[in-house]
């Protein structure tokens, strides 16, 4: 496994990028975002993905703001910051 300068899995998309996604994305796309294979995905989608899954007749969608919140821990760069001093 390839990680970028960032520490994050070569291919998956950042924080930014998947705040520019539509409402809800497919769960490949979704498991990209965290770093998992399509497969492991699809495996989780039946009731463990880290995120809002919602199944659509056959077809599963993951909710973006719920990847978002999934990814994030709500910590500001300046609490960051404040904790390091």
């Amino acid at each position: 496994m390839a990680l970028t300068n960032e520490g994050r899995r070569e291919g998956s998309p950042t924080l930014g990028e998947i705040e520019l996604w539509p409402a809800s994305v497919d769960v490949a796309t979704a498991a990209a975002a965290f770093g998992i294979s399509r497969s492991y995905g699809y495996e989780l989608a039946r009731g463990a993905f880290p995120a809002k899954v919602i199944q659509a007749g056959g077809r599963y969608r993951v909710v973006t703001a719920s990847i978002i919140r999934a990814l994030s821990d709500g910590t500001t760069a300046q609490q960051v910051r404040d904790q390091d001093t």
